[in-house]
């Protein structure tokens, strides 16, 4: 034991967000000795100022458009405005009750939870205001951070999602800076809450990360929207005068408007922390790991966004379980990435898990495709949307990914990562019987047309 340290712990768990407190709660669970350390709210950025607010503005959001159009479905609605004092009290609510929930189970696994900045003092220490909590395993679960772009200063009217979270009115006009999954679900929110918007995006698309097709879907609706959008451009400078903003593009053009969102991703929170002084490696401020979470050094661990890879909060979490597991001797199945499902909940929402036709081409070569109309498809006609469920399998093989947009697809994904990780064969899938009328149904569709025997489906 280092010189001043406590009687040692099982694990010292850096960062309490979806990786830290997951990895707190099942070592517990295991018989083993916890300290969690967190600087600021337990639960981490996807509780607070992440996943679970932005869903709650996009939930807002729903409900405005559903008050618009009342009208095409046989009901007299009328939509007055957005009070975003009572959106801002509806949001806050929801995130107190899952923090008060999760503090509970911290408390009842006899958690022992140490607010204050923690610091990687060794390999083995982590120093949180003097106190020194040394382990038997350290992980270190520190999160992300909102990026910007050289010379943009953030303030004013130049904000990221953090502060947009924060909004008492709604801007007329707004400029959203990247195109990726947070670009999108705020273009969205803004949108259905009344302002003007156009995302510019510095590639050849919108949510580029994901299968073409979905892009190509994602920018029909969202002209049809009326959502603006630039891409294949890059910004070149922003000026702030009064009330706006001006955005300057390469080529000359410029935006003004009353907000310019800055949604260019999120990078690693690692600096300073000690990391590297004890030996743990870094690459461009990411902790470089193995496909155990391991760091190179003795009984040091990463998990979550500061780990190279999808920066998902469910992704943390299940680091966090498997990171608890190896450290108790269970020796857990390696976490495949590409099985990770993934969801952007903007208007139409986009759902997918595995590869995309063209990561499936470059692995495998010869793959084949099909895509299923959500025109079909009695639930989706019913919700009045618009969209499909695309299917890439290996040739003759399985299904190895599964591409999904439109109203509520999101919670569809949940059967489509049973079917790329199980290795599912189109035969497989055809096989079940999907219930009706659901959205469901197009995946059972989808994969009946795959196998050969479309029916509410041209083959």
């Amino acid at each position: 034991m280092s010189a001043g340290a406590e009687a040692p712990y099982d694990v010292v768990v850096l960062g309490g967000g979806s990786g830290g407190y997951a990895c707190a709660l099942r070592a517990a669970e295991l018989g083993l000795r916890v300290v969690l350390v967190e600087k600021g709210k337990l639960g981490g950025t996807c509780l607070h100022v992440g996943c679970i607010p932005t869903k709650a503005l996009l939930h807002a959001a729903e409900v405005a458009d559903s008050a618009r159009e009342g009208e095409k479905f046989g009901v007299k609605t009328t939509f007055e405005s957005v009070d975003m004092a009572g959106v801002n009290a509806y949001k806050g609510g929801v995130v107190d009750r899952l923090y008060k929930g999760l503090q509970g189970l911290v408390k009842s696994r006899r958690i022992e939870y140490v607010e204050g900045e923690g610091r990687l003092a060794d390999s083995r220490t982590v120093e949180v205001a003097g106190r020194r909590l040394e382990g038997r395993a350290i992980v270190l679960a520190t999160g992300s951070t909102p990026k910007t772009l050289p010379g943009l200063e953030i303030g004013g009217r130049i904000m990221t999602s953090e502060q947009a979270l924060q909004l008492d009115t709604v801007p007329p006009r707004v400029v959203v800076l990247g195109g990726g999954v947070i670009g999108v679900e705020f273009a969205s929110v803004f949108r259905s809450f009344g302002s003007e918007v156009t995302i510019v995006e510095a590639l050849p698309r919108l949510v580029a990360a994901e299968d073409e097709s979905l892009s190509k879907q994602l920018e029909r609706s969202f002209r049809k929207r009326g959502i603006a959008f630039r891409t294949g451009v890059r910004f070149s400078g922003a000026t702030q005068s009064g009330d706006t903003v001006r955005v300057e593009l390469e080529g000359g053009e410029s935006i003004e408007a009353d907000l310019l969102l800055v949604a260019v991703g999120r990078g690693p929170v690692t600096e300073g922390l000690g990391y590297e002084e004890a030996g743990v490696r870094l690459d461009r401020g990411y902790v470089a790991t193995d496909e155990r979470c391991r760091t190179g050094v003795e009984g040091v661990f990463a998990v979550g966004d500061i780990v190279p890879g999808l920066q998902l909060a469910h992704r943390g979490f299940a680091q966090g379980i498997f990171v608890a597991e190896e450290i108790a001797g269970l020796s857990p199945a390696v976490i495949e990435e590409s099985g990770i499902p993934r969801v952007t909940y903007c208007d139409p929402e986009i759902a997918s898990v595995g590869l995309t036709e063209s990561q499936a081409r470059e692995r495998y070569g010869e793959v084949e495709t099909y895509e299923y109309n959500l025109g079909g498809n009695g639930k989706s006609q019913i919700l009045q949307t618009q969209g499909f469920v695309k299917l890439v399998r290996e040739k003759d093989g399985p299904v190895v990914g599964v591409h999904m947009i439109g109203a509520r697809m999101g919670e569809q994904v949940g059967e489509a990562q049973l079917i790329v990780n199980w290795d599912a064969l189109p035969s497989d899938v055809a096989a079940l019987v999907h219930a009706h009328p659901t959205q469901n149904e197009a995946l059972g569709e989808a994969h009946l047309a795959l196998a050969g025997k479309p029916l509410h489906a041209h083959s």
